[in-house]
This record gives structure tokens, sequence and C-alpha cells, in this order.
């Protein structure tokens, strides 16, 4: 029984079950994060970047069900309001190296050659060197900052989809309906764009969801840093790094926060295992 198939016994439909729950699951942790982005400014109950020098360090209580940091803040407003920041770095951070990807690894596999032979080297490259290291090295020349974050993303990030879809296209233009489509005259980007890309790509959307994973927690560690979001705007990673040196006496700045990228994540990933799984990409 292949990915894409369930049978009708008892363990297919169990195993169908256990796909769209996890697709239920993944899908509805996604929406609540992006409606509580979208309604950051509705939902919060303070200012985010709001200080209050007498409501320093106060633990979880009704009056702030996150406790507050150690400027007075409200640490459930930063966290919501932080939603927005996150979603962006893990939605933005993806898109980039998708489109660079995919259209790099849909010209080398369909053309071949020293085409293909040049875009490969290039990924060898790029591999060549550890994701993390090259990725804060272009981080720190062009300076701290989303920009800078999402730059470098799309130039270290492009070569696993490229390789994805290469794979995939290589593949695709030796059928039938890709032969079909040269003896009727079709364009070269016709045939790569219209006809092979559009069965070639689903690994790489199974995929993003997979590597949104990555690139949240790249872009949480960035912040940590001091080199992705800079305070006082609220981003989970920053949020994280203040309250390290408060861990041991108000352990919830840093656990709120920690917690929802945890969360975050989790949904990413939950969302591309189902994905994977009923379009048949783990065959």
């Amino acid at each position: 029984m292949s990915a894409g198939t369930v049978s009708s016994s008892p363990a297919g439909w169990r195993l169908l079950f256990g796909r769209r729950l996890a697709l239920v699951i993944g899908a509805g942790i996604l929406l609540f994060f992006l409606l509580l982005a979208i309604g950051a400014p509705v939902v919060a109950p303070y200012d985010p970047i709001l200080q209050n020098g007498a409501a320093r360090l106060q633990p979880p209580s009704l009056l702030h069900p996150f406790g507050t940091d150690n400027f007075g803040r409200d640490l459930l407003s930063r966290v919501i309001w932080g939603t927005r920041i996150d979603l962006q770095i893990a939605l933005i951070g993806v898109a980039f190296p998708f489109v660079i990807g995919t259209i790099v690894g849909t010209i080398a596999g369909f053309f071949g050659g020293i085409v293909d032979a040049l875009f490969m080297r290039l990924v060898d490259i790029i591999l060549a060197f550890p994701f993390l290291v090259l990725m804060l090295s272009i981080i720190a020349i062009l300076g701290p900052g989303l920009g800078s974050f999402y730059i470098a993303m799309a130039l270290v990030g492009w070569v696993s989809y490229a390789r994805l879809i290469r794979a995939q296209i290589l593949v695709l233009k030796n059928s039938d309906y890709a032969v079909a489509a040269v003896s009727l005259g079709f364009g070269r980007f016709r045939i790569m764009f219209r006809h092979l890309l559009p069965n070639a790509i689903a690994g790489s959307i199974v995929f993003s969801m997979s590597d949104a994973v990555l690139v949240l927690l790249s872009g949480a560690a960035v912040s940590y840093l001091g080199l992705g979001v800079q305070p006082p705007v609220a981003e989970w990673g920053v949020m994280v790094a203040e309250g390290q040196s408060f861990i041991t006496t108000a352990w919830w700045i840093t656990l709120f926060p920690g917690l929802s990228i945890v969360s975050l994540a989790f949904g990413f990933s939950m969302l591309g295992d189902a994905l994977g799984e009923l379009l048949g990409v783990h065959d």
C-alpha cells in the first residue's frame, strides 16, 4: 500500500484518520497563530513596548497572565505581537529560497549539460560551508536586522529546493507528455513551467513546511544573538535572550516565548508530515 492510497481495512482507515488528524492539528495551529497575528492590536491587553517600572518582574497573575519582564512590560502582549514577527520570519524566510531554488532547479534539470553543471557546482560550493556559519557571516557583513536575515536565507537556503526540483525535472522531462509537448512545438519555457514544474513541485511544497521550522528556529537564534530583530520590538527570540539573566528568578520571561516558538514549529512540522503522506511524497 503506497502513501497516497489507503485500503478499506481497519488499519487503512486508522492510517487515513491519523493523516487527516495531523493535517487538521497542523493547519489549526497555524491558523490560530495567523489569526493571533492579524488580531494583535485588538487581542493584546497592553502596549507591548510600554515600560512600567512599578510592575517589574511580576509573576503570572490575573492582571498579567504571562507575568511581566524586567522593564515591567506585559509578556502576554509581547508574545501576541511577537507572533507577527515570527510568522513573518517563517513565511518570508521560506518564500525567497523556494522561488529562487525552484527556478534554478527547473532550468538546470531541463537544459542539463553545462548549464546543469554550473548550477550544481554552485550548489556544491554553498553546501561545503555549514549552514548557520554561512548565514551568520552574511548577516555580519550586511549588518543586523530582518532584511539582512532574509537576504542571508535567500542566498543560502535555495540550494535544497534547487536539488529537489532538479531531480524531479530530470525524470519528468523524459515522460510521454513532455515528449509530446516537444513534438507539438511548444516553447521551452512553456514546457518547463506549465507542464513539468506543476508535476514536480509537490515535494518542494512539503519540504517548505519542514524548512519553515528551520527558518523559524534560525530567526529566533539570530535574534537571540543580537543579529536579527532589535529591541524593543517584540520577537520571541529577543524575549528569550532578555530573560536569560532572570531564568532562576523570573522563569516566565523565557518560558512563554520559548513555548510559542515550539508550538509554531510543531504546527509547521505536523502540516508538512500530513501533506507528505497525503500527496505520497514519502513513497
